[in-house]
């Protein structure tokens, strides 16, 4: 079930807000200009949908989102426990970082933490099937995908270079990241 735990920057053991509400967590992350909202399929998907399946499925949601913030381009990517690289892609994304595009993901299936530093707070947002989130541009985050990672995604890009983070060099991550393994049912 999705889950937004919020804290003070400089206090990873007390939470400001701890919800599991849809409507609640969508309400508080608009405050800090950060789109949240829940998909229905529009039809069943089978567990190894394909891209075109997926794309199928969630067509009137990615074609809105693209009219209306301009997205050029969209794909899907899924990780698993047995992926070969997953260790590395877990690492690429661990350390707070920002793009100078929206990142925009919508889980179809498993689970990832988006964290987000905004304005003195941390918003840890544990994004489950039928989640969708657009982290805008210049916002300081990362994201967790957990040491058994299962996900797939649909994700929509601004341009069609993808994705590049830069790096902050804060360890404001490893702060937090006990934090985040306990969201993701690892400690």
């Amino acid at each position: 079930m999705s889950r937004l735990t919020v804290y003070n920057d400089r206090d990873t053991d007390t939470p400001i807000l701890d919800t599991r509400d849809a409507d609640e967590i969508a309400a508080e992350l608009d405050r800090v200009g950060v789109l949240f909202e829940r998909w229905p399929a529009e039809h069943a998907l089978p567990a190894e949908a394909t891209a075109e399946q997926i794309g199928e499925a969630y067509a009137a949601d990615i074609e809105r989102l693209q009219a209306q913030f301009g997205y050029a381009t969209w794909d899907v990517i899924g990780i698993h426990p047995a992926h070969p690289d997953k260790d590395a892609m877990r690492a690429k994304f661990l350390d707070e970082h920002s793009h100078s595009e929206d990142e925009v993901r919508f889980f179809v299936d498993g689970a990832g933490l988006f964290t987000l530093h905004i304005g003195g707070r941390v918003y840890a947002t544990l994004c489950e099937a039928n989640d969708l989130i657009s982290v805008p541009a210049g916002t300081h985050h990362w994201f967790d995908m957990g040491d058994k990672p299962h996900f797939k995604v649909i994700r929509l890009f601004n341009n069609t270079e993808g994705w590049v983070a830069k790096f902050t060099g804060t360890d404001i991550a490893k702060e937090f990241r006990p934090a985040g393994e306990q969201m993701l049912g690892q400690s």
